[in-house]
């Protein structure tokens, strides 16, 4: 055997002394030091609205003109799409050497670790990937096969059951750590939740698909079991940037160290005072304790605002002044003037809409486009009574925080025969397809699955189908049935062409389904229609029906929403979105209804110090989402069920509050109303402010 002789990398070339931007011009000092830091391990906490991204955009570029070979630079996000633009800035700024830096996802880029070393973890090389509502069904496929879903008391669902799963991978708990934590009430069942974890695993592996935390989980485990695949990757890695640092969990935190173990070089950027998805996973002490996790990391902070005026920030601030655990920090801005954010007290939830609607009128009147105002909530349902009103006046909105595109039923159909058609073992993509045959029920589709299973472990693709083919006859026993079966396969055999472009597949598969689809969604298919078109247009955006399916899995796209009646085609819409789906945009005017304790913060996150921290940076994200205005508002009643009508308290977070910081508006009735009905009276100010112009 010949001698191994290892080569150093090479060191990168020396910078030219004279750069081709001017980091110090373009730059505030905060942001100057943050981009043009050295080496080693740096946290930037970044307010809200201090230019994080144009940070990290001159980063990129600044570590290419200094000599580092960009295909060494690894640009990691929560969003495709936010990676995609912070390169494509880059390149603009710079050269085309910034968009061969490589970006992307956390999940897309393990992804690619473990198809390149598919081997070492004991997966096929095209191997499938779930969303949540296909892991779900594998759940509840392990569930069905031990005879769980017959027990006698009350037993998790499947999602319920998915997410203390997810739960335990990424923060890295027990499962009864997870159960006495979040599920008390299913505590009984640890040791049958324990045997269904391991089953939704032997499930996954046999079937060669993987769930969003495996790809975490696994790529972590072949970096730390595999040291010659670590220092191979890692080696290649010179500096990773990470954004959005508040919302990593446990693995990605975990698997930012091990990319940084050969060079040492890594950029955090993110802002603790909004980390606000604690129920996905993510944990703010990973960000607080970088410097405990790297010894002699800098840590480095941006707090001039661009967005907001000094009075929104002025209550930004005091609210987080508040918080337990947290980076000090004063956001400040060099705008000049803004009125006082306001404290409404409604009446009651008509008053609280009536107030919104007037003054998104009042300022559209005036000037300000409606999709440069926003309405923000904690939870969906506060804006039922807002959306009523908009649609008596005919004000076009959209809400934001419901559905993707690929969490259509008529979407997913689709999906599951090309992941059939990819991955023929995987179970839960062909018992979908086999239930929408009209005829086969779960007992038909079940015997054909195990035949199916078979053939596809022994043959691939071509012997999963030719299986269906011949197993027909024999499992399911009407003529017609088994030719509607016939028709699927029929369907299915060119799509084992690879070669085949995406699009022609997807095309070619909805000759097949379009009878399919009009029977199954009799009731609404015409409004369907279109998402089937956007899956079609979508493919012709891939290379690969590979490709494709990382992408719909991975990036789902928002689901298209109808305008509401009366919108004006060339007009943009009100926004109304929860808290969560609002944060990183923004907004000249914002309206927070329904800030009422037990509502914001939730009365379900008091428990401790650290769930109510969480309450306190949601409100932080929403206050910060306003350029010029800012009005929370709250109703003084409220009614529930079973006891009627009570009185309500503002949030506990703006209750108290100096009038100098916030200030207390009333609602009150004209003593005579217009004969159209729609007008609410002035608050006790002499008129409604207008805006002064954005950031």
């Amino acid at each position: 055997m010949a001698r191994r002789f290892v080569l150093q990398p090479r060191e990168p070339s020396p910078a030219d002394p004279g750069l081709t931007l001017d980091y110090a011009a373009d730059l505030d000092s905060q942001q100057h030091a943050a981009a043009t830091a050295g080496d080693g391990v740096t946290l930037v906490v970044a307010g809200a609205g201090t230019g994080k991204t144009r940070t990290l955009v001159y980063r990129v570029a600044y570590l290419v003109e200094t000599g580092v070979p960009p295909e060494q630079i690894v640009l990691l996000t929560f969003t495709r799409r936010a990676a995609s633009e912070m390169l494509t800035r880059a390149a603009g700024l710079l050269d085309g050497r910034c968009e061969r830096v490589r970006g992307g996802t956390f999940h897309a880029y393990c992804l690619e670790l473990l198809r390149r070393h598919s081997e070492r973890i004991g997966y096929p090389q095209r191997f499938g990937v779930l969303d949540a509502a296909d892991a779900a069904d594998v759940v509840d496929l392990a569930r069905t096969r031990l005879g769980l879903d017959r027990l006698p008391k009350r037993f998790p669902k499947k999602r319920t059951l998915l997410a203390m799963f997810s739960a335990a991978t990424n923060r890295g708990l027990e499962l009864d750590e997870v159960l006495a934590e979040e599920y008390p009430q299913y505590a009984e069942h640890l040791d049958l939740i324990e045997r269904l974890r391991g089953a939704y695993a032997e499930t996954k592996r046999r079937t060669g698909v993987m769930d969003f935390d495996d790809l975490l989980a696994l790529a972590l485990e072949l970096l730390r079991e595999n040291p010659d695949v670590r220092r191979q990757v890692a080696g290649r890695i010179r500096h990773v940037l990470v954004d959005e640092y508040q919302d990593v969990n446990l693995l990605q935190a975990d698997l930012v160290e091990q990319f940084q173990s050969v060079h040492g070089n890594a950029m955090m950027v993110g802002d603790d005072a909004q980390s606000i998805y604690r129920f996905r996973g993510a944990d703010v002490g990973h960000i607080l304790e970088v410097q405990k996790r790297y010894n002699g990391a800098r840590v480095l902070k941006l707090e001039h605002n661009y967005r907001s005026t000094q009075p929104i920030l002025d209550l930004a601030n005091r609210v987080l002044d508040e918080a337990v655990e947290k980076y000090d920090k004063r956001l400040f801005t060099d705008r000049e003037g803004g009125d006082l954010p306001a404290l409404v007290a409604a009446p009651d939830d008509d008053m609280e809409a009536r107030f919104v609607a007037q003054v998104v009128l009042d300022k559209r009147e005036a000037g300000t486009d409606l999709n440069r105002m926003a309405v923000l909530f904690r939870s969906g349902w506060c804006s039922y009574a807002l959306e009523a009103e908009l649609n008596r006046r005919k004000i076009p909105f959209v809400k934001f925080g419901g559905l993707k595109l690929t969490e259509a039923a008529h979407v997913k159909d689709v999906v599951a025969h090309l992941r059939v058609a990819e991955n023929p073992a995987d179970a839960v993509a062909w018992n979908r397809a086999l239930r929408l045959v009209e005829g086969v029920g779960p007992t038909t589709a079940g015997r054909l699955l195990d035949w199916i299973g078979a053939a596809a472990t022994g043959g691939g693709p071509a012997a999963a189908v030719q299986m269906l083919r011949q197993s027909v006859d024999e499992v399911v026993p009407s003529a017609s049935v088994a030719a509607s079966v016939g028709r699927l396969v029929e369907a299915l055999t060119p799509l084992r062409d690879d070669d085949m472009p995406p699009e022609e597949q997807v095309e070619r598969l909805l000759g097949y389904y379009r009878p399919v689809f009009e029977r199954v969604y009799a009731d609404d298919f015409p409004k369907r229609e279109a998402d089937l078109d956007a899956v079609v247009a979508l493919a012709a955006r891939h290379r690969s029906r590979t490709a494709l399916l990382e992408s719909l899995a991975l990036d789902p796209l928002d689901w298209t929403q109808e305008p509401a009646e009366g919108a004006r085609k060339d007009e943009p819409p009100l926004v109304l979105s929860t808290i969560h789906s609002a944060k990183g945009l923004e907004f000249d005017t914002v309206f927070l209804i329904h800030a009422l304790d037990g509502v914001l913060p939730s009365a379900y996150a008091l428990a401790s110090s650290d769930e109510e921290d969480e309450e306190r940076r949601l409100l932080y994200v929403a206050l910060t989402r306003a350029e010029t205005e800012l009005y929370a508002s709250y109703p003084l009643v409220q009614y529930r069920r079973g006891t009627g009508q009570y009185l309500t308290e503002p949030s506990r977070f703006l209750s108290g509050l100096p009038e100098s910081l916030l200030e207390p508006w009333s609602l009150v009735e004209e003593a005579t109303p217009p004969a159209s009905g729609d007008a609410l009276p002035e608050a006790d100010r002499p008129a409604l402010p207008r805006s002064s112009g954005g950031a």
